[in-house]
């Protein structure tokens, strides 16, 4: 492997701690005896075509620095290549490198670890969730949950993660079971009254959230979570065993598995790693092997 590797830089991430931490990732990087080279890009296509062009041009490994938006616009770049991935996870929520074992918002020490691991080795492929040309690492989050996000980012105050706390009070005063149309596989189309439905690849999204606590990132399946139509009130009740992944036992959820997945809905928006995919209907198949990581 090349001693050259690439800093892939949000500089925006986690309010600003993108940029802060490139540096002791970088020198901790150095230190282990790697030679950098930092992409900041001018905005997300500018950077995505700076990444790939590093990919092709043989660099050792891609960085990722910030959070699971840009981990999502770097396996744009690595994912089908045999270019190891790594995380430095300063963003807001963090939970692709949760799921890999890597350091949260502590740049220094995934710098060397990530030195480490790549002096040693400890290189493994792992699954990805794919729609279309978009590639995602955790979870692909369409219904209540997506909802907030949409009107969390249409809201400009207040910033950081208690915009989105508003933004789900907000939801739960509308809430309303959507129909879905989910076909697994070959299947046949079920048809569901839903709250929200996750796909997930890993077991998280939002922060620490195990919505697919079962999911595994090398299975070739994916763990899909249908919440049924609930009250306010029961949504209240499970939503908070949704940290500790208990929530699957609640007559209300059920959890599938499956290799594809198509799920249809009107009106709603699909995210993935946070980010927007798109309106559903969405069609989603796991990659197995799609990406290989940098790992502890």
């Amino acid at each position: 492997m090349t001693s050259e590797i690439t800093l892939f830089v949000n500089p925006t991430a986690g309010r600003g701690r993108g940029a802060r931490a490139a540096q002791p990732a970088a020198s901790a990087l150095r230190a282990a005896g790697f030679s950098v080279r930092t992409i900041l890009g001018e905005d997300a296509a500018d950077a995505l075509v700076r990444a790939r062009a590093a990919v092709e041009g043989g660099t050792g490994a891609l960085i990722a620095v910030g959070g699971d938006g840009m981990a999502g616009l770097a396996l744009r770049a690595v994912a089908g290549t045999r270019t190891p991935l790594g995380l430095v996870a300063v963003g807001t929520g963090n939970d692709f490198a949760r799921a890999l074992g890597l350091p949260v918002r502590e740049p220094a020490a995934a710098g060397r670890m990530i030195a480490d691991a790549l002096k040693c080795g400890r290189l493994r492929d792992i699954d990805l969730g794919q729609v279309g040309d978009r590639w995602f690492g955790t979870v692909l989050a369409s219904g209540f949950d997506s909802r907030v996000n949409d009107r969390g980012n249409r809201m400009r105050w207040p910033t950081g993660r208690f915009k989105y706390d508003l933004a789900m009070i907000a939801e739960l005063a509308g809430l309303r079971p959507v129909p879905y149309r989910i076909r697994l596989d070959d299947g046949e189309v079920r048809e569901v009254e839903a709250t929200l439905v996750a796909v997930g690849n890993g077991s998280s999204y939002g922060g620490g959230m195990r919505i697919c606590p079962g999911a595994d990132l090398t299975d070739g399946l994916f763990d899909i979570t249908v919440v049924g139509d609930c009250s306010r009130t029961t949504l209240l009740r499970v939503f908070p065993r949704v940290y500790r992944g208990t929530h699957v036992g609640h007559p209300k959820v059920t959890v599938l598995r499956a290799a594809r997945v198509e799920i249809a809905a009107e009106g709603v928006t699909g995210y993935a790693d946070g980010e927007p995919l798109g309106p559903l209907p969405l069609s989603a198949r796991c990659v197995r092997g799609g990406v290989r990581v940098v790992g502890p």
